[in-house]
């Protein structure tokens, strides 16, 4: 009898063990703040992405280009350069600003190298297949007038349990008929991590 007991022990001691070790899964709103880990993420992406296409919308190089010329610039967005410590995904970042700048209805936007190639790849089929009425012909794509470039960057300190992260996003808006910088911005996010295992 004992060892029968013994043994119901065992299996109950068993199956409560898998259950603790069962992964739980809880939805949370996209727009929930929460820092796991303290390393660079969504959240830090969209608020440095909105803070930083308000500031640019606010400069000077707006309003002097479309008295100048009568119409929006057009911006394409070329490499934004990961220098931090740790991998991010830059193109959420990139995505991140082209949806506020286009959003914004203040500037046109123009696709990137890569999309571009598949666009002018479907114009190509056009002009074989397509009816003329809705043929799209080549050679009227609207050429860039500025390039926002930049990088990320981070410096982590850390002494036992206790870290700081810290990074810096510049990035510089740049006139393409002359490589005027006509706009530079840049924004910092500090964390104050404490716990028993840190990343690096």
């Amino acid at each position: 009898m004992t060892s029968a007991l013994r043994r119901i022990g065992s299996i109950l001691l068993f199956a409560v063990v898998l259950a603790a070790c069962a992964t739980r899964v809880e939805r949370i709103g996209v727009d929930e703040v929460r820092d796991l880990s303290g390393v660079w993420n969504d959240t830090d992406s969209r608020l440095v992405a909105e803070e930083m296409v308000r500031d640019v919308l606010s400069r000077p190089w707006l309003s002097e280009f479309q008295q100048r010329t009568g119409r929006r610039p057009a911006v394409i967005v070329g490499t934004i350069r990961n220098l931090s410590h740790e991998h991010i995904n830059v193109t959420t970042f990139i995505n991140d600003i082209e949806r506020e700048l286009i959003n914004s209805g203040r500037v046109d936007f123009v696709a990137a190298p890569h999309e571009r190639g598949e666009l002018r790849a479907e114009r190509k089929d056009q002009e074989l297949h397509a009816s003329e009425a809705t043929r799209k012909a080549m050679g009227q794509e609207l050429g860039a007038d500025f390039m926002l470039q930049g990088d990320i960057s981070s410096i982590i300190d850390r002494e036992g349990k206790r870290q700081v992260r810290y990074y810096q996003v510049d990035l510089t808006l740049i006139d393409l008929a002359d490589n005027r910088k006509v706009w530079i911005g840049q924004k910092k996010i500090k964390k104050f991590i404490t716990g028993k295992s840190l990343r690096p």
